[in-house]
């Protein structure tokens, strides 16, 4: 669906995207990761054909973004991390404006906007001026506009930028549900948790590097991080340091240490048993009172793989 080899981009000297390369299927959200100014944004408007590379090949299902940009525009939903709205329109009013402006036959408008204001729980807002909705509801406007022609592909820079915990829950279902219609998405944000438990696929840039594309899974395994778990112990707090002390000498164990009176423990990269750890305790007459695996973060994957590999 998208298909992005060794794709540059420069302004004067300053290399905005070096040598990029990636691809994202129907139905997968790839969550794009870097800071300001690592390329995001340009390599997204490059596959919006709003900026041509300098080098390298764009496919949008098969279109090239040098030469086919009228054809991909049919087919892509491109929202920028500042999106503009016309605030004397009403939200019904906003969402004809541009399937009017998209070609969508009048006769079928209607339809589609009843759709996708479903789609976007704005149904009860479609008589609500713009500019009195909140962010969150700005937002998920944004979404819905870039939904009015049922584009195969959705490009979403920064969507779930200043929003509150609960909108950024309802923008993460939302994009899920996209993906589950069969949407390829590829998803740009600093809120590395949210794309950490919707994103399919990731990719870390740095300085219009990428620097690691694939599962998150794989990412894990790149930085070598193993399993993790936390065991609370039914022991006065003192027995935790002699217990962690000799967990340490374990080789399948990386690292053992307190939090909160807990342990938490991670498992050499590759060990996936965990039994020995259950029998180690219990061998030590230490009685467990619960054992929990813990997911490692995704803001650990991105810190290990951008540190000291872009200069």
């Amino acid at each position: 669906m998208i298909e992005v080899k060794g794709v540059t981009k420069k302004f004067g000297k300053l290399v905005a995207v070096d040598d990029v390369s990636l691809t994202v299927g129907p139905g997968e959200v790839y969550g794009f990761i870097g800071p300001n100014g690592a390329g995001k944004s340009t390599t997204m408007k490059v596959l919006a054909c709003l900026l041509t590379p300098d080098s390298g090949t764009a496919l949008v299902d098969g279109f090239d973004v040098t030469k086919d940009g009228d054809k991909i525009r049919r087919i892509l939903g491109y929202m920028p991390d500042v999106l503009g709205v016309y605030d004397d329109l009403t939200v019904e009013e906003y969402l004809h404006f541009f399937a009017s402006a998209f070609g969508l036959p009048r006769k079928n408008r209607k339809g589609t906007i009843a759709g996708v204001l479903e789609l976007t729980d704005l149904t009860e807002k479609k008589q609500s001026m713009v500019d009195s909705l909140s962010r969150g509801m700005k937002q998920r406007l944004g979404i819905a506009r870039v939904l009015v022609h049922d584009p195969k592909v959705l490009l979403l820079d920064e969507p779930a930028s200043g929003l509150d915990p609960l909108a950024r829950i309802e923008m993460r279902e939302l994009l899920t549900e996209l993906a589950r219609m069969g949407k390829a998405l590829i998803v740009s944000s600093h809120i590395l948790s949210e794309l950490g438990e919707m994103a399919t696929s990731i990719g870390i840039i740095e300085r219009g590097k990428l620097l690691f594309s694939g599962s998150i899974e794989d990412a894990y395994r790149k930085m070598g991080v193993g399993d993790r778990v936390r065991v609370k112990i039914e022991e006065p707090d003192e027995m935790l340091i002699p217990v962690c002390a000799a967990i340490k000498n374990d080789a399948r164990i990386s690292s053992a240490e307190i939090q909160n009176s807990s342990l938490v423990i991670e498992f050499a990269p590759g060990q996936k048993s965990h039994h020995f750890l259950i029998e180690l305790l219990i061998a030590k007459n230490i009685r467990i009172a619960s054992f929990t695996p813990e997911t490692p973060r995704l803001e650990d994957a991105f810190m290990s793989l951008t540190k000291g590999q872009v200069q």
